[in-house]
């Protein structure tokens, strides 16, 4: 494996010199007040020029895992490294052997062997290496791609750097030129060893040799990359003069560029306006404008940025590809596409081609915004211009169609892919998530199997998702399989994998084999986040184990961990109080005020809805009396809760009684309250009452929502008020009010309670008109009102219908079928439907066997036709 490079502090006269660095307290500003120059030297790192040059240590740049070597950077004598006693070859072309070596670089198969071969042959030749074959193949090096032969250009080069700086090989080789210097303070910048490359400025300047603009540049780069922008900005505006260095629109462009990274693109923008005053050489360019727009949109600036575009613009600086692309990808971004699409018309218009990064950002926004044709349609116009799509642009795609069920198109869209070579990880991630959140399990499992067949290994985050799939549908056991599979597969758990894990295990209540996976990955040496503690806590909180509960709070509280808040205690109690274990959470409630919590109106509101579900409207109100008297303020939720307890209970006038109270508390009602008002007054049967209750919510100024209208058409037909309830259907209807399935299915099942078969059919007809699909409940009304009015056949198809559109019938619907049918002499048809029972999610209830016993018996006026049913059910005659 490549090893850093290393650095020591550079060495003066036997004493580290002291590295400066900036101060936090300084004034961050492009622009400071002027003060007395430092020495340039000491911006490198270094002070005054010593009466010898620094010795510098550097670790010898490696390949393989075998012990490292100290190389020695100096000018002083040394023993050779590389020593040989072999004769010096006449024929060795130094020009020649560097030409071959930096074509070698160039292409990709020069490895460190290589290296050292050729700088052996080096000391073993009295020909001297001129200075540009040297900077040729160390430039060549600097700029050379990762490689499977040399993963580190630039580390390379200053190993090799300092090879030949050395006394023995220092005959042979030129004296480093200013050129050498701004190549090796290159390599440091790509090595990310910037120390590294102020130490280089500092001897560039002790061995008297000018600087020339590109190692100023090279300079300013060192000191953005190492996050001392304050004084790149200094050497910009103060020292590149002592350099006798103009600086040009790169100058400017490295340091705006560091400041918008860095989060000050206000003070980028001060620099512009300044290097827009310098004029000639230095006026801003596209490039400038283009990275202060960029850090505005990062930053969240949208308006300075479409400003400075505009002034971009006034100053006839033409925007290019990358300026309009940043600015789609911003109002993509923000799910402004209509702008976005204005930005790429008008970037048409000026004659600049979109090219793939500007039409991956708006298939992006139009996929996360949902408008998938759009995204289509950019992805076909991406074609045609001649681009190909990239995997990101892919990717985007399948994302789209996977958070929308689409789950089959996905998977076609990713074979298309894969056979145009468009298949990364990043596609599978993708793929897998989406079986996984469909509960497609078998597709998922097949995916998984063949990247191990097309070459990709499944990593840890590949594993997690498998795990999370399972585990979220409550397949704890095959999440658990998955998990030892990574094991076998020598792939490690992460903190996400053991928070899944345990997170399964605690709501399943495992606390056992919880615990195990929590003990196992500490022995790891994987530290539990509060996620994992809070699984834990939840579980033991859940399945009775509130001892241990308190261990591991206070376990947390030891690490350092924050322990769970409020907001936690809160959502632990509403799940139990759900769950009617009302008592567990007032012990959770208790617990939480005994650690120092404060109970907000969430958590009170939650532990009075739970003893309202029980029935203790007694406790309920104890708990409101303590809210109010630590300073908590009930809301329209407490009031809510306490109505739909009341109305549970049955107890309407004290329902009521309270809903009047509410104005003098200062809560007005809202939807929801209006609804369980109307609701339990219907259901008590005063619809006098819930009527005038609805009156008094319009005059109030509370949304009527849709779930509204289905309470009261509800209660009316529950009310056999069912002329009344169609009168307002059909009302609202010319009003346009957009009905929600639910509505229909009351009022078709209320138009044939009152004989209006054919509106009833009608109404069937025109669900899928107002944009709705019917649902099973839809299905079972039609189904039972056409058999109850004889209409076997229409039953029948009506059934047909139904499974055809992938609809599951219930096991309810399926026994009132068979019931009816063998109530009407349709023997072969209910035999039919009987063939569906299958004992698992369809099974026979005991008035249909009932039923059954009464017909086939020996006495039953239908033994005659057993033999119509299935096999399986011709045994009734053997009862008397």
């Amino acid at each position: 494996m490549l090893r850093r490079i290393r650095i020591s502090t550079p060495v003066i006269g036997g004493k580290k010199a002291p590295v400066r660095t900036p101060d936090a307290d300084a004034p961050r500003h492009p622009h400071p007040p002027p003060s007395p120059p430092l020495p340039l030297l000491h911006l490198a790192g270094v002070r005054s020029p010593p009466p010898s040059p620094p010795l510098v240590r550097l670790h010898q740049y490696r390949t393989t895992s075998t012990p490292m070597s100290r190389i020695h950077l100096h000018l002083h004598q040394h023993r050779r490294l590389f020593s040989s006693t072999s004769p010096p070859s006449r024929s060795w072309s130094p020009h020649e052997a560097f030409a071959a070596a930096t074509e070698r670089v160039r292409a990709g198969n020069f490895s460190w062997e290589d290296a050292h071969n050729l700088f052996d042959e080096l000391l073993r030749q009295a020909t001297p290496v001129p200075g540009r074959s040297l900077n040729g193949f160390l430039a060549a090096l600097a700029r050379a791609p990762a490689s499977e032969a040399c993963r580190d250009g630039p580390a390379l080069a200053l190993a090799l750097f300092n090879h030949v700086c050395r006394d023995e090989s220092g005959a042979r080789v030129a004296p480093p030129t200013i050129f050498t210097y701004g190549i090796l303070m290159n390599c440091c910048c790509r090595a990310h060893r910037l120390d590294l490359g102020l130490a280089f400025f500092g001897r560039l300047l002790r061995t008297g040799l000018k600087a020339d603009l590109i190692v100023a540049n090279t300079l300013l780069k060192c000191l953005c990359r190492a996050k001392r922008t304050d004084e790149a900005v200094n050497v910009l505006l103060h020292r590149m003069s002592e350099l006798g260095c103009v600086p040009d629109a790169f100058s400017y462009s490295i340091v705006l560029k560091s400041l918008c990274d860095n989060g000050m693109s206000q003070q980028a923008l001060n620099l512009l306006h300044m290097m827009a005053k310098v004029g000639g050489g230095c006026s801003p360019d596209v490039v400038a404008y283009s990275t202060v727009i960029h850090g505005f949109f990062k930053e969240g600036e949208t308006g300075k940025a479409c400003n400075l575009f505009h002034e971009m613009m006034q100053q006839g600086v033409e925007p290019n590809v990358w300026t309009y692309s940043s600015i789609i990808d911003a109002l993509c971004k923000a799910r402004a596409m209509d702008k976005a699409e204005l930005v790429l018309q008008q970037m048409v218009n000026k004659g600049v081609q979109p090219d793939n990064v500007t039409y991956n950002c708006m298939i992006h926004g139009y996929s996360t915004s949902g408008r998938w044709k759009e995204a289509v349609k950019l992805f076909r116009e991406m074609k045609s211009r001649g681009l190909i799509p990239d995997n990101f642009t892919c990717n985007s795609l399948m994302t789209y169609l996977y958070k929308h069920g689409r789950s089959k198109e996905g998977a076609e869209f990713f074979d298309a892919m894969t056979a145009k070579g468009h298949r990364d990880v990043i596609s599978y991630y993708i793929l897998l998530h989406g079986y996984a959140n469909e509960g497609c399990f078998a597709d998922m499992i097949d995916l998984f199997n063949s990247m191990e067949r097309n070459g990709i290994a499944a990593n840890c985050r590949v594993f997690n998702i498998l795990i999370n799939g399972y585990a979220k549908r409550g397949m704890t056991d095959e999440a658990m399989l998955i998990f030892t599979e990574m094991w076998e597969k020598g792939v490690s758990p992460n903190v996400v994998t053991y928070s899944t894990v345990i997170a399964a295990l605690s709501r399943m209540g495992r606390l056992t084999d919880s615990m195990e996976k929590f003990n196992q990955m500490i022995a790891m040496g994987i530290q539990p986040n509060t996620a994992v503690y809070h699984s834990l806590i939840q579980g033991c909180f859940m399945h009775g184990g509130l001892v241990k509960a308190k261990e591991l709070m206070f376990e947390m509280m030891n690490k350092g961990i924050p322990r769970p808040n409020i907001v936690f205690f809160s959502s632990v109690i509403n799940s139990l109080c759900k769950e009617g274990r009302v008592m567990d959470a007032h012990a959770v409630f208790d617990l939480a005020i005994g650690i120092g919590e404060r109970p907000n109106v969430i958590t009170f509101n939650s532990l009075i809805d739970g003893y309202c579900l029980v029935g203790k409207m007694d406790k309920a109100f104890k708990i409101l009396h303590v809210m109010e008297s630590v300073g908590v303020e009930s809301d329209v939720v407490t009031y809510s809760a306490l109505l739909d307890g009341y109305f549970k209970n049955r107890r309407i006038d004290d329902a009521l009684t309270l809903f009047r109270e509410m104005p003098r508390k200062r809560i007005k009602p809202n939807t929801v309250t209006y609804g369980i008002m109307l609701g339990g007054l219907f259901h008590a049967g005063r619809t006098v009452a819930a009527m005038k209750m609805f009156h008094e919510m319009i005059e109030s100024g509370a949304t009527v929502r849709i779930s509204t209208y289905n309470i009261i058409l509800g209660g009316l037909c529950q009310t056999n008020c069912v002329d009344e309830a169609i009168a307002l259907f059909q009302k609202l209807r010319a009003m346009n009010v957009k009905f929600n399935i639910e509505i229909f299915n009351t009022m078709i099942d209320a138009m044939y309670k009152v004989q209006r078969k054919e509106e009833a059919k009608e109404l069937f007809a025109a669900i899928s008109g107002n944009g709705l699909v019917p649902n099973e409940y839809t299905y079972a009304v039609m189904i039972r009102n056409l058999l109850k009015g004889g209409a076997v056949e229409d039953a029948d198809n009506m059934f047909s219908s139904m499974d055809n559109s992938g609809i599951v019938p219930s096991s309810r619907l399926i026994n009132d079928i068979i019931r009816m049918l063998l109530e009407k002499g349709e023997i072969a048809k209910a035999g039919n439907y009987l063939s569906k029972v299958d004992g698992k999610s369809i099974s026979l209830e005991a008035s249909t066997t009932s039923l059954m016993l009464s017909l086939f018996s020996r006495k039953g006026k239908h033994l005659e036709d057993i033999k119509l049913l299935p096999a399986k059910y011709q045994f009734f005659d053997g009862f008397g």
